[in-house]
Formats: structure tokens, sequence, C-alpha cells
């Protein structure tokens, strides 16, 4: 497989507090990978970190072979890395079909519009007209993601996509997410339900305290592991 993005060592900070310890990861072209962990732990801020919200103080962010590290979210945006950020952050003065708009601003080619949105969430076109916020919970996840998945993406960030969610929906969402991953794109995970990150990913990261405490492929990592990594007993 090809190496889409390398994370190396990176040290990142607000203000004085630091929050990610030489934090390191690759992920390969088409691939799934969950980030677990406790509250606290630094997954969010590794996203945030990957798609140019926040810089590293050290390190390197590597991705397709050119360096990225401090660079815009907005200049990411355009060479392919979204974000589906935790709470959905959905417009509110916006419809639904405004708010999906909003997410090809940057007229990126891809197979990804609004006609291929609704046809992964027929919801959404059924409430096209309505405002954003109108929606259920659910819903409202599912704009966020077609949003992103507008700007023709090839690496999808999703933070806590199945936060406050009913089980039915959590389980309709991931069943989405496969097949954006089968699609091509590729898809890193941040989950705080340790079973749904590991059943639904090719490879596993566990921050502990904002560093890497396990990695590896959830077929080999056991139990006893997974817990040690993520409570730090």
């Amino acid at each position: 497989m090809t190496k889409l993005l390398t994370v190396e060592n990176i040290e990142v900070f607000y203000g004085e507090f630091q929050a990610l310890f030489g934090v390191s990861l690759e992920v390969e072209k088409g691939e799934t990978v969950a980030i677990i962990g406790a509250n606290g732990a630094g997954k969010t801020t590794l996203l945030r970190s990957i798609c140019g919200v926040l810089a590293p103080a050290q390190g390197q962010i590597t991705y397709k072979g050119q360096v990225i590290s401090g660079r815009p979210a907005y200049a990411l945006n355009q060479i392919g890395i979204v974000m589906v950020p935790e709470g959905r952050k959905i417009f509110p003065s916006l419809s639904v079909e405004e708010n999906l708009k909003i997410g090809a601003y940057n007229n990126r080619p891809g197979p990804w519009d609004l006609n291929k949105v609704f046809d992964l969430f027929p919801i959404l076109k059924e409430r096209a007209k309505n405002g954003g916020t109108e929606m259920s919970g659910g819903q409202q996840q599912m704009l966020a993601i077609g949003r992103a998945l507008m700007s023709n993406p090839d690496l999808i960030l999703m933070d806590e996509i199945s936060l406050g969610l009913a089980p039915i929906i959590v389980k309709a969402l991931y069943e989405v997410v496969e097949r954006i991953s089968e699609a091509g794109t590729t898809v890193i995970l941040v989950e705080q339900d340790v079973s749904r990150g590991l059943n639904s990913a090719d490879h596993v990261y566990c921050l502990l305290e904002g560093k890497v405490s396990l990695a590896g492929q959830p077929a080999e990592i056991s139990p006893e592991q997974v817990s040690r990594a993520y409570f730090g007993v």
C-alpha cells in the first residue's frame, strides 16, 4: 500500500499546557485508522494538528510526501484533507442544502456532489430546504459527514461521530463510513467506544495522556493490552 500520511514525534501545546508528547503514526492510502483513548488523552488535538487547526511546536506531519506541518486548514482542505468535527458545527442560519454546498467551496474535483451525498443520506434530500439545526442529532451528523464529502477529500478525519447518538443511528453511520472507505477515501476515526473503533479499523492507535500507548492491527491486539493502554494500569 502507499503511505498517505506520516506523523512524526509531534508535540502540541495549548499555551503553556502540553497536550501531545512525541506522537507518531502512519496511515496507508485506503485504510481506516481508529484513534482510541479516554477523555483528555489528546485524540482531538491530534486530529486538529493533522488538519491544520493547530501547529505542532515540534515534529513533522507529511501528507503525500509533502511536509504540511503548520499549514492552515483551508490550504490543507484544498489538497484533500477534511475534518468532521466533534459537535458537528452545523451553520444554524443555513439550510441543509446550503450547509452541504459550503463544503464544496474549494471546487476540488472528485466523485462527490450534491446528488451523491443525497444518495448516501436520503433524509438530507427530504430535508434539503430545512434549517441545518432543525434536524435530529443523528441527521445533523449525517449532514456534517455529507458536508465534508462535498470537498472531495482523499483523507477524512472524523471526531466522535457516535457521541450522544442512539445505537441504531451509530450503526447506520458506521455502515456509511465503510461505504466511504470502500469508495477509496482514507479515514481516521476518533472513537471513545473501544469495541466500535477496533471493529471498524485496519489499524488502531491508543492515546494515553498525550502519548501513544498502543499501536497495531486490531486482530493482533488482546483485550488486556487495550485495557492497559487505555487506562494506564
